[in-house]
């Protein structure tokens, strides 16, 4: 996640900067090294890469003639582009409508009180909307594109957009006051996870209150720890002497949805919620450093004695898991699944391989950090859902090596294989999920720069790989060829696994896009030229691919100050002569960044969250000011003087409806 300069003036908010400057100590090459020696080894490279390798050397003029041929094929998406820019609402493609569904704090039941910004409770907040929606999935009921069920990962909050009086100006400079034990419950409920069943009424979508699957999910709900892990030493609390029960999931960012219909919760920067310090000598204190814990952003552990390391100090093992609920039943216990890994995990997108076993693709979003994937060691059984209820406790987790000619490796995380084993520290397989970075950095997987979403695409057989950034990529790192130190703006990497087989051990990878403004030599940007001056971005983060294989692309960073324009949902092509086009669909109000981009099946709804708007609006020049709840950059969805800016779900449909883009 990117920085925000509102995120510098309040200290105690989540930073959502919580890449933060890279935990990754070992000597591993850096994506950025791989990408500057592959390019340095060709002599010419076709496509995309050509322009992202030769930026520095050639002239913009003479690479729009040479590019121009190949940009000027057919898109596959069709639709009138929204001007690129910063204000304070939303813009969707003209002949769509972009309708909110769902804000922070509506009802999800027939019994939730209504919304009332200056009188919350967390027992409300229990039964409404949570904050901060970010993964958005969807499972159909009896097979509907049109009525099923919405899941949604809450990741964090922003308390001083949330709460009234909690910001105040003293000689000048702005201060946060502490948190209340009542906001601070308030806002352990807007975490986690909402299940909502809706329904499509004359081409709108609604809200089914009574919805007998209707759920909310929080820091408070219980759940299983299954797997290797479950059990182990490392896992045990005072509250919990079996290192198998888990109160609460937090900091949900990226998710999925199962080939089988359960929901996936990926929990990211746990990190955040930790304060104080582990007992001296304590033997988790190298195991913490890696994963940066405590940082101490939030004010939990004055209250609850769980978030104190000095307290508990094995809690922080019990979260950066992956969590899988069944959604269809409102009454399980969700569980997490340890066999996937303990990471700061962005998302966990599924497809079903050759071989019947199910893959899922991990980024772990932090500077200088790696990219991973599960392949299922039983196969999946499509008639008959019960037989799939445990396929996540046990199968292969691999780190990604990425190699200087193009290939690419998956190195398998087995306790007693190469350097996983007692002499480095490693007991049996818990610890190496436990520690499941350190297991990596051992195995020698490349560093990366932020991988985020990582989704397979069942069209094409390709998986893409989003890169948001790395500003802390060094300049001796890279060369004339990959002209990307302090990397801002992100990239796209294609991977092709092996003989088309997701679970395949090997592959190939190649760049689809380096991302910045393509107008600028020295960005070493790769869009073909068809794209306009509104189609190019920056800080590519979440992922969808619709119906036809077709990507979306959702951004988080962009603003103002780095690119003038700000968060939205690209269309970006990857096949044939128009690859490397992309084209500006929606974009978000300031402050905000999109998240979990969904097209349901048939493609006829796209669904975008809108996080955390009004979460800056310093550098534009229709606020000039840090934002707070007092004085807003922004009242969206709103715009009602006593209602403040609210994350929200947006349905986007074509009027008159049809499918998108097309």
């Amino acid at each position: 996640m990117n920085e925000h300069l509102s995120q510098k003036i309040f200290p105690t908010t989540q930073l959502e900067d919580a890449d933060g400057e890279g935990h990754n100590s070992s000597t591993n090459p850096t994506m950025g090294e791989i990408i500057s020696k592959r390019f340095s080894r060709r002599n010419f490279l076709q496509g995309s890469l050509a322009v992202a390798a030769i930026t520095a050397t050639v002239s913009p003029v003479a690479l729009m003639t040479a590019e121009k041929a190949r940009a000027a094929g057919k898109s596959a998406f069709s639709f009138t582009e929204v001007e690129a820019g910063v204000d304070a609402d939303h813009h969707v493609a003209e002949g769509y409508n972009a309708d909110i569904l769902l804000r922070w704090g509506d009802a999800l039941f027939p019994d939730s009180p209504a919304f009332d910004p200056k009188n919350q409770t967390a027992e409300a907040q229990s039964r409404q909307f949570g904050y901060n929606n970010d993964y958005v999935g969807y499972i159909p009921l009896e097979g509907s594109s049109e009525h099923g069920l919405l899941v949604v990962n809450h990741e964090y909050t922003n308390p001083h957009l949330m709460f009234p009086g909690l910001v105040s100006i003293v000689d000048g400079k702005i201060k946060q006051a502490r948190l209340s034990k009542e906001q601070v419950d308030i806002e352990m409920a807007a975490h986690g996870g909402t299940i909502v069943e809706i329904r499509k009424v004359d081409g709108r979508w609604q809200v089914v209150p009574e919805g007998k699957y209707n759920r909310r999910i929080t820091t408070m709900t219980e759940m299983q720890l299954t797997g290797p892990a479950a059990g182990n030493e490392r896992l045990k609390t005072s509250a919990d002497g079996t290192g198998t029960k888990v109160i609460g999931t937090m900091n949900n960012c990226a998710g999925g949805v199962t080939p089988w219909g359960t929901y996936i919760m990926a929990e990211e920067n746990f990190h955040g919620y930790f304060s104080g310090d582990l007992p001296e000598g304590h033997k988790e204190a190298a195991n913490y450093k890696r994963y940066g814990v405590p940082e101490g952003a939030y004010e939990w552990a004055n209250f609850y004695d769980r978030f104190d390391l000095a307290k508990e100090p094995n809690e922080p093992n019990r979260f950066g898991w992956i969590v899988e609920v069944d959604a269809m039943d409102p009454t399980s216990t969700p569980k997490k699944r340890t066999a996937l890994g303990r990471t700061k995990h962005e998302g966990a997108a599924s497809i079903v391989s050759k071989n019947g076993r199910v893959v899922f693709y991990l980024g772990d979003d932090e500077r200088f950090d790696y990219v991973y994937k599960f392949v299922t060691e039983g196969t999946y059984n499509a008639n008959d859902r019960a037989a799939n209820t445990d396929l996540l406790d046990s199968g292969t987790l691999s780190v990604a090596k990425f190699a200087e000619d193009g290939s690419l490796q998956w190195l398998p995380l087995t306790f007693g294989e190469g350097p996983l084993t007692t002499e480095n520290g490693f007991a049996s397989q818990a610890d190496v999920l436990i520690e499941t970075r350190r297991a990596a950095d051992l195995l020698g997987a490349t560093k990366m720069d932020r991988p985020e979403d990582v989704e397979p695409n069942p069209v094409n057989g390709k998986v893409y790989l989003m890169l948001t950034n790395n500003t802390n990529r060094k300049a001796e790192q890279v060369d004339a060829a990959n002209p990307r130190a302090k990397n801002a703006f992100g990239h796209i990497i294609e991977i092709s696994e092996d003989d088309g087989e997701f679970a395949a051990a090997s592959g190939k990878w190649e760049v689809l896009l380096k991302c910045g403004d393509p107008a600028v030599a020295d960005v070493g940007a790769s869009f073909s030229t068809d794209t306009t001056k509104n189609g190019w971005f920056g800080m590519p983060d979440n992922c969808s691919i619709d119906s036809a294989g077709r990507l979306w692309v959702a951004t988080d960073g962009n603003n103002n100050k780095a690119t003038g324009r700000t968060d939205g949902l690209w269309a970006v092509d990857t096949e044939g002569e128009a690859r490397a086009t992309s084209k500006l669909f929606y974009r978000v109000p300031v402050g905000a960044e999109l998240c979990g981009p969904l097209l349901v099946p048939g493609d006829e709804t796209a669904f975008v969250a809108v996080q955390h708007p009004g979460d800056g609006g310093d550098d534009w020049s229709g606020h000039g000011r840090p934002s707070y709840y007092e004085d807003l950059s922004t009242r969206w969805p709103d715009f009602k003087d006593d209602m403040p800016v609210r994350p929200a779900v947006v349905a986007i449909t074509k009027i008159g409806g049809g499918k998108i883009a097309v």
